[in-house]
């Protein structure tokens, strides 16, 4: 069971805007070399983790950021391969301040389990905190569920772990979700599909303003969300690639990708909008598209301004 069943709702819609801040204590990292340097740890520093697909591209891990301020970091979805990535990053492996989900496609979470039972493994005491929308607490009991004869023998066996690989998981479905000492996070819906549920990410700290599309089509939301963003992330497909494909229901494919994803034109409509000040494009649908191809349609959206095609541990 999700811990956060056995708590009284009272308590869990105060503890919502406003989660403290675990005593510090130097946590265990692969290595000490980090990625952020101090100043920009100090400003909001952000870390692409994994700038991929579905598609098993051995040069980008599924999709997964994280955001560290100071000595909090921030993880933003659990694409695969996600614990290696924040390993390389020089960031703790043995538990994460606070990790948000933006939805529950497999693609953003077949890395969960890892970082549920990884940083347990690792030292992690206590059981992390979770939020996603609906369905993210049966996702966790389900994952805990399936390691359950790795758990037992880790706390019954001669490792003698405390039972604690779970999470402390809140469900939400948009607003203000992390508010504490400085760092802010607000969940933004977007519309993806058939999902009812599908969150962007807006994280704020005295001096930035980061903001994470997740998946989603063209979204007025967002756009107001990003409004001045120093970073907008966002994921795409090329434009100008997008046809009919020869397979079983090909042809429905270009309606399915206007709906549900955004095309590099119109992330370079949405950013010229909000006025955005560096656009970072990830988690891409290429269809065989090269990266000028990606420019040129944030280009033809209207958007002037910088633009950086994500790779795996770039730093923003």
């Amino acid at each position: 069971m999700s811990m956060a069943r056995s708590i009284p709702r009272r308590m869990l819609l105060a503890a919502l805007l406003c989660w403290p801040i675990a005593a510090a204590h130097a946590q265990r990292r692969f290595t000490n070399t980090q990625r952020c340097s101090e100043t920009q740890r100090a400003a909001g520093c952000l870390i692409v983790l994994g700038s991929g697909m579905p598609v098993p591209d051995p040069d980008r891990a599924g999709p997964a950021y994280a955001v560290v301020f100071g000595d909090r970091v921030l993880l933003f979805d659990a694409g695969a391969g996600v614990m290696r990535r924040a390993a390389a990053a020089g960031l703790p492996i043995d538990g994460f301040t606070h990790v948000f989900l933006t939805h529950l496609h497999s693609d953003h979470t077949l890395g969960l389990p890892d970082v549920l039972l990884t940083p347990w493994v690792m030292g992690r005491r206590t059981p992390q905190r979770l939020s996603g929308p609906p369905g993210t607490m049966r996702m966790v009991d389900r994952i805990v569920d399936a390691w359950r004869e790795d758990v037992d023998v880790r706390v019954s066996g001669q490792e003698r772990l405390p039972r604690v690989p779970g999470g402390d998981v809140r469900e939400i479905t948009g607003g203000v979700v992390y508010d504490s000492a400085g760092l802010k996070v607000t969940a933004v819906r977007v519309p993806h599909g058939a999902w009812s549920t599908a969150l962007a990410y807006v994280i704020t700290t005295p001096t930035r303003r980061l903001v994470l599309s997740g998946d989603t089509g063209p979204s007025p939301e967002l756009q107001a969300a990003a409004r001045d963003a120093d970073v907008l992330v966002h994921e795409t497909y090329p434009e100008v690639r997008l046809k009919p494909e020869d397979r079983p229901g090909g042809e429905e494919w270009p309606a399915y990708m206007r709906t549900v994803h955004t095309s590099d034109r119109e992330v370079g409509a949405l950013a010229a909008a909000a006025r955005v000040k560096q656009v970072v494009l990830s988690h891409i649908v290429r269809m065989g598209g090269t990266d000028d191809e990606l420019l040129e349609g944030v280009r033809r959206g209207g958007y002037n301004g910088p633009v950086a095609i994500a790779a795996d541990l770039s730093v923003w």
